[in-house]
Parts: C-alpha cells; sequence; structure tokens
C-alpha cells in the first residue's frame, strides 16, 4: 500500500492558510493589497474584537463580474501572472492566488462585487471552505469582503492568538504601513464601531505621516531628498539627531510602494546613520526605494514580506549615501525633555554654584557671535544661500587626563576636506550666550529658542573623531610595526575576504600579507589600538568585512575604530574650560559634518524649547 496521499482540498486550503494568515493583520494585509491592486481611490478597514470577531474590507476598485468572482476564491487563481517571465517583474501585491481561498477556509467568508459599469454584481459566501451560496448583489461600484469568527473551525490555531489589544495593535501598525505607502489614497479604520482614522488622500507624504504619528514625531523628522544611485532611486524621512527606538517598529522601507524586509537595506540603513545611534538603538525611517521590477525578487516569502536583490551592495550604497547626506545637511538640533527627578537632582548644584566657584567662567554671562570670518573661505556651491563656517580646530596636545587647567586650546585653521560633496553644506552656528557650566561638564547656553545644554566630551570626540577620519580618509592611519610578527590562521572564506581588503585594511594602519595557505602574517597594528588580544580583534575586524559592500563604505570599518580612540584623547567631565575655550570647541562642533552626536551616538547637543519651560513651570496648559 502506498505511503503517499494526495490531501484533501480542504486539508490543503488549511495548510496554505497556516502560510497566510498568520494572525488578523495578515488578513487586512492580504485584503488592503487586493483592494489597492484594484485602483481602489477609498478603502475602509473595519474590526470587531482585534479582528477575531469580523474583519470588513471595502473599496471603490474596478470590481468583479460573476466569473471572476467564482475563480478568484479557486486556490492560485490569479489575474497578475500568465508566464513564468511574469515573475521577474512582479508591480502588483498579490500575484500567487492563495489569499481569499485561504481566508475563506478558516472563517465565514462573504465576497461581494460589482464592476462599475454593470447594473448588479456578485455575492459569495463560504463557511470554513465551502461554498453555501451565489446570489445577485446591488451594491455600489467596487469590493466589499468580510472575514467573521477567524478559525472557527480550527481551535488548534485560534488558541495561538493574542489578545484583542495585541492583535488590534497588530491591525493599527499593517493599516499604519500600508496608509504611508499610498498617501494618494483616501483610509479610513473603524475598530469596534468608532473610527480610529480618517485619512484624505494626499499628495504630500509628510501630512499623511504626521496623520498617522502625529505631530511632534513628523516635526522632528529630516527629508531624504531624492538620491539616484545605480538605478535605484531613494527618498523620504528619517529622525533626526536624537530621534531613535529600542525596537524596529518605526523603522518602515518601501519598495515601489510595497512594505518590505531585507537585510540590504537594514544593512545600508546602519551605514548611514554611522556613529549617530547609540547602541542597540534603531532608526526612524520612513523611505522609499524606487527600482526596476527585474531586480528583485519578491516570491521568497508566503507572506512577501521579505525581498532579495539581485545586487543587494548597490542597494545598500544607494540607501546608506541618501541617509548620510541628509544627516549631514540638517541644521536641526536634538529636543530632550528632563524628567522631574533629574529637576530635583540638578536644582542643587546649579544653587551652591556661585558659593562654590565651580565654573570655569569668570566673567559675566554676555552674548557672543560665533559667525565671524572663517580663518581660511570654504567654497560654497552657486545654487545654494551662502554658509558661513568657520573650519578650525581644538589642539590637545599636552592635555592630561583629569584636569585641562594646563592645558591651552588653540584654535588653528583646519584643512578642508578633498573628497566630499561641495552640495552638503554644513549646519550654520547659531547664535549662543554662555550661562555656565553644570557639573563640569553639561555648559549652559541661551539660544533664541530657548535652553540648550552642551556636553563637553561629546562634543570634543566628535571634533576629533572627524579630524581623525579625515586624516584616514585622506592619507591613511599610522600604525607601529609589532617587534615579532603574528601569524593568522583563518578558513578559505576568511582567507579570499582577506586578500580582497588587503588595501582597505592598509589604509587603516593593519600591515597584513599572505604568508601560506590561509594564512598571513601581521607586521603592523594602528598605533592608537589598546586591544590585549590582537588577533581575537582581528577577527572581529574579518566578520566587519564580511559586511561591508564592495566599494565606497569599506573605510567606515575604520570609524569603529577611531570612535574607541577618540573617547580616550577628549575632553573629560570636571576638565574646566574657560569662555574662550567654550567658544573655540562651539566654532569646532560646528565645522563638523555632524554636529549633534558623538561617535558613539549620544547627543552633544539638547535643546529645551521655552515652550516646554513654561509648561514645566505653569505658565502653560499641559
Amino acid at each position: 500500500m502506498s505511503k503517499i496521499r494526495i490531501l484533501p482540498d480542504a486539508l490543503a486550503s488549511q495548510v496554505a492558510a497556516g502560510e497566510v494568515v498568520e494572525r488578523p493583520a495578515a488578513v487586512i494585509r492580504e485584503l488592503v493589497e487586493n483592494s489597492l491592486d484594484a485602483g481602489s481611490t477609498n478603502i475602509t478597514v473595519e474590526v470587531q474584537r482585534g479582528g477575531t470577531a469580523l474583519i470588513r474590507v471595502v473599496d471603490d476598485g474596478c470590481g468583479m463580474n460573476r466569473e471572476d468572482v467564482l475563480l478568484s476564491i479557486e486556490r492560485h487563481a490569479t489575474s497578475k501572472i500568465r508566464t513564468k517571465e511574469d515573475l521577474a517583474s512582479i508591480l502588483t501585491f498579490g500575484f500567487r492566488g492563495e489569499a481569499l481561498p485561504s481566508i475563506a477556509s478558516v472563517t465565514r467568508f462573504r465576497l461581494a462585487s460589482r464592476e462599475r459599469e454593470a447594473l448588479s454584481g456578485t455575492e459569495v459566501e463560504i463557511n470554513g471552505g465551502k461554498l453555501s451560496g451565489v446570489k445577485d448583489y446591488g451594491g455600489a461600484a467596487g469590493t466589499v469582503i468580510e472575514a467573521r469568527s477567524l478559525f472557527f473551525n480550527v481551535p488548534a490555531r485560534r488558541k495561538f492568538l493574542r489578545t484583542e489589544a495585541t492583535e488590534y495593535s497588530h491591525i493599527e501598525q499593517q493599516f499604519i504601513i500600508h496608509a504611508i505607502a499610498h498617501s494618494e489614497v483616501s483610509f479610513t479604520l473603524i475598530r469596534d464601531g468608532a473610527v480610529a482614522f480618517h485619512l484624505p488622500a494626499t499628495k504630500d507624504v509628510l501630512e499623511r505621516i504626521r496623520g498617522l504619528v502625529g505631530g511632534d514625531l513628523a516635526r522632528r523628522l529630516i527629508q531624504v531628498k531624492p538620491l539616484e544611485h545605480h538605478g535605484i532611486r531613494v527618498w523620504g524621512f528619517i529622525g533626526g539627531p536624537g530621534l531613535s527606538r529600542s525596537s524596529r517598529q518605526q523603522q518602515l522601507t518601501f519598495l515601489n510602494g510595497r512594505p518590505i524586509e531585507s537585510s540590504s537595506v537594514n544593512y545600508g540603513l546602519r551605514e548611514g546613520f554611522h556613529t549617530t545611534l547609540m547602541k542597540g538603538q534603531h532608526p526612524v525611517t520612513f523611505l522609499f526605494i524606487e527600482m526596476d521590477a527585474v531586480g528583485y525578487d519578491i516570491n521568497v516569502h508566503p507572506a512577501k514580506k521579505e525581498v532579495r536583490f539581485h545586487d543587494g551592495f548597490a542597494v545598500r550604497d544607494a540607501v546608506a549615501k541618501a541617509v548620510c547626506e541628509a544627516l549631514e545637511g540638517t541644521s536641526q538640533l536634538p529636543e530632550g525633555h528632563i524628567p522631574p527627578s533629574t529637576i530635583a537632582k540638578v536644582a542643587q548644584p546649579m544653587v551652591a554654584v556661585p558659593q562654590q566657584q565651580s565654573f570655569a567662567i569668570h566673567t559675566p554671562a554676555v552674548p557672543f557671535g560665533i559667525k565671524a570670518k572663517p580663518a581660511m573661505p570654504m567654497p560654497t556651491p552657486a545654487p545654494e544661500p551662502p554658509q558661513i563656517q568657520v573650519p578650525v580646530e581644538i589642539s590637545t596636545a599636552g592635555v592630561r587626563s583629569n584636569s585641562l587647567e594646563s592645558a591651552k586650546i588653540t584654535v588653528s585653521p583646519a584643512p578642508a576636506p578633498q573628497e566630499k560633496p561641495t552640495s552638503i553644506s554644513k549646519p550654520e552656528v547659531p547664535d549662543f550666550r554662555i550661562i555656565g557650566v553644570l557639573h563640569r561638564l553639561y555648559i549652559l547656553l541661551e539660544s533664541m529658542d530657548g535652553l540648550v545644554l552642551m556636553d563637553q566630551h561629546a562634543a570634543h570626540e566628535r571634533v576629533n573623531f572627524e579630524k581623525m577620519r579625515r586624516a584616514m580618509e585622506q592619507g591613511g592611519v599610522p600604525s607601529q610595526r609589532l617587534l615579532m610578527p603574528l601569524t593568522l590562521q583563518v578558513s578559505p572564506r576568511d582567507a579570499d575576504i582577506l586578500r580582497r581588503h588587503l588595501e582597505t585594511l592598509g589604509r587603516l594602519g593593519i600591515e597584513i600579507e599572505p604568508f601560506g595557505p590561509n594564512i598571513f602574517k601581521v607586521e603592523a597594528l594602528p598605533t592608537f589600538l589598546k586591544a590585549d588580544d590582537p588577533l581575537s580583534w582581528l577577527d572581529q575586524i574579518i566578520e566587519e568585512l564580511q559586511t561591508l559592500s564592495a566599494k565606497g563604505s569599506s573605510l567606515r570599518l575604520g570609524e569603529d575604530m577611531i570612535a574607541t580612540t577618540v573617547c580616550r584623547h577628549s575632553i573629560k567631565a570636571n576638565d574646566k574650560l574657560s569662555n574662550i575655550e567654550i567658544e573655540a570647541l562651539l566654532r569646532d562642533l560646528f565645522a563638523c559634518e555632524m554636529p549633534y552626536c558623538c561617535p558613539h551616538g549620544r547627543p552633544t547637543l539638547i535643546q529645551m524649547s521655552l515652550k516646554e519651560l513654561e509648561k514645566k513651570f505653569g505658565r502653560l496648559a499641559p
């Protein structure tokens, strides 16, 4: 007797439903994508009890005739592809023809549709995968789909659903993703009879984002101007300095209007936000990628969430370049909210300052102009308005680890970067008034908008970091020869990686050369490297090399080494600075490409607006 049997249709549909219908949010994803493929301009989503009792999606799309309605509930019935060649250039959201029969197999399902020019349409009802009725439909043009009692006939699947609140949060996230991706379509979300979102159609994507995530977040976003790179167009909005999340929930990326997940995009974001995010944090992004459909494959996941690019390095470089240019061109100060507990802690030291004389500032607080003429004129692109740039640097030779009393900070012209794009101008130095220094670490500044706090250690880290990075890009990192060369034995794959990056490693101060099959001899390491186990450190370098693209971004490998090094050579807490030294530090900071965070991603400056201060003191209603 044969051991192999053909699955019954009902059981096969439930197996497919296990791939397509993970939870109520997955049903909504499939139905909304069908509505978008139908050319809808208005889509309404209604749910009850977190989608377990009812999911209803109503659209005004092209609709279907009776024949198409009956075919749509058959497995693998699709209007999107005809031949295997069509799989190489899919522009629609759905194409497998599994969604509707899979949903119908685990719900009490109703589909009603009418074409715009037809006098009547067709309505079908299905209970647990069994067709129970077909009749004429006299409703509005478009399609209405209802899915009730999700998993009523598969109790084993139903028990894995979470609480109604949790399931609704997934539904809302799915709704937000599609509403942002298609701002030209009007979206409405109804929860248990109450309208949760009503979003009129708009061509302004930022306006759509504002309507979904709120004005405070939208105000802190930075525009990523459209950038073309190897046939890939990237644009959108990203979180400014100091705006990040502990999860990727607000890291949204879209490929030709499709929400996607991709390791290539994630690597590109990591490179673009390099040295501007704290460890463990993820950026806020609403990033749109546009490219030819032949350049990627979406047929790699049942839910079509993951995408495989034919040239992942090109996508990574395009994303990294677009994000980096947006961050370098921003002039937005990070905003910070000081909790009451923190205010209580700092209030007493601030009152005691005049008696203890702990300031390094002995003169009255007077305004000073940072907008003096630069020591070395910088070229400014003709289309851009003139930017005032002060390319100076702080020399810290001879600085002791615990005090700056004997150190002199001199202001001297810094060489202009040779290889940086001239289209990106550095942030203009604001007009600040020095108020004082808190705990010999936080410099208090008055701005036109409120109070600004500057972390002197983080600010000096950024200055030193960009100075050393510029040296690495222009001439390489100084290296120190080892008394006894090290022998490094690696796998064949790692050996190939090392051979391809010998030049890059040399610019990072690592002198390494082949010494036999899969064996390398290390003769020199960077002078600033302080590693107890150099071979383990080199293993980490090889691991990083595996994630780097073929060109352009390899030098980012050295930035991690530099970021660790500048921490030891920068101004510390308790180092006293004079007015002149603070002014020089400010000038140097705003001559940097990214002055608003240190190379570890911590903010260098935080602003508290007058409005926020007035709320805390009860002058404005909270």
